[in-house]
């Protein structure tokens, strides 16, 4: 979310530095195991059976990803909505994924296919099985993990400023909030990003773009009600950070 207070003195030296590091290793070797095996919090291989036992998996991983969704507030009915496509994502991938397999009926039914159990099983045909196989498990696998485990801890440390900062009510504009004013929402792009590199189905590829675009003009309000209660101090800071993608050197330095 976009920044709105100031993180105190206290977490911005030394001993914040210090409590950061611990707090990473600690996310890493949580977040790692979860995320490393193919089908998550799941224990199992995909599967298109729909047991209960695959049900049971379903929800496990909407939990797991939807959690997150309570470092955010929920103050206007546009961030609601915005999180309702979230979780609409979330379950529309992992029910695929171990429920009903609606992009491989689709393509059975119009081509009379059915081993395209995502969209980057049509690569398949054209780079053949066993190259399909090596990108896939050793490239797409692996690059979508790191992406998912970013965008975790861009969500978490992002709430973590502004949940300190809430008690010195000034502008955030330190640490990951000198590189970009709204991690979070680009935690979220980012984990929902990598989830569909790794499992993009016909509903997640449509969601994921109004997603993006419901983000963006999230942030873009919450900008404004910023800017309406810190003025030109919130003004030099807009200028000099960006929005979502932090720049290798800022314009000038963020107001302290």
């Amino acid at each position: 979310m976009v920044a709105s207070k100031l993180e105190g003195v206290k977490g911005s030296g030394l001993e914040g530095k210090i409590k950061d590091i611990i707090l990473l290793v600690v996310l890493l070797a949580i977040f790692t195991p979860l995320l490393i095996y193919p089908s998550y919090l799941s224990l199992k291989p995909f599967s298109y059976k729909g047991t209960i036992s695959d049900w049971i998996f379903v929800g496990a991983n909407v939990v797991f990803f939807s959690i997150f969704l309570l470092f955010i507030p929920f103050r206007k009915k546009v961030s609601r909505k915005t999180s309702s496509v979230y979780v609409a994502f979330i379950i529309a991938l992992f029910a695929e994924m171990f429920g009903i397999p609606l992009t491989m009926y689709f393509f059975s039914y119009a081509i009379g296919q059915n081993n395209i159990f995502s969209l980057e099983f049509l690569l398949a045909p054209v780079v053949g099985q066993n190259l399909f196989y090596t990108i896939y498990h050793y490239f797409i696998f692996y690059a979508s993990k790191v992406i998912i485990e970013i965008g975790l801890l861009l969500v978490i440390f992002g709430w973590k400023q502004i949940y300190n900062g809430q008690k010195a009510g000034k502008l955030v504009t330190n640490g990951i909030y000198r590189y970009m004013r709204n991690p979070q929402y680009l935690g979220f792009l980012f984990v929902t990003g990598g989830l569909l590199l790794q499992w993009p189905s016909i509903f997640t590829v449509i969601l994921w773009p109004i997603l993006a675009v419901m983000y963006i003009r999230l942030s873009k309000k919450e900008e404004r009600d910023v800017e309406a209660e810190f003025g030109d101090e919130f003004r030099k800071y807009k200028n000099s950070v960006p929005s979502f993608w932090p720049r290798i050197r800022s314009k000038s330095p963020a107001p302290q």
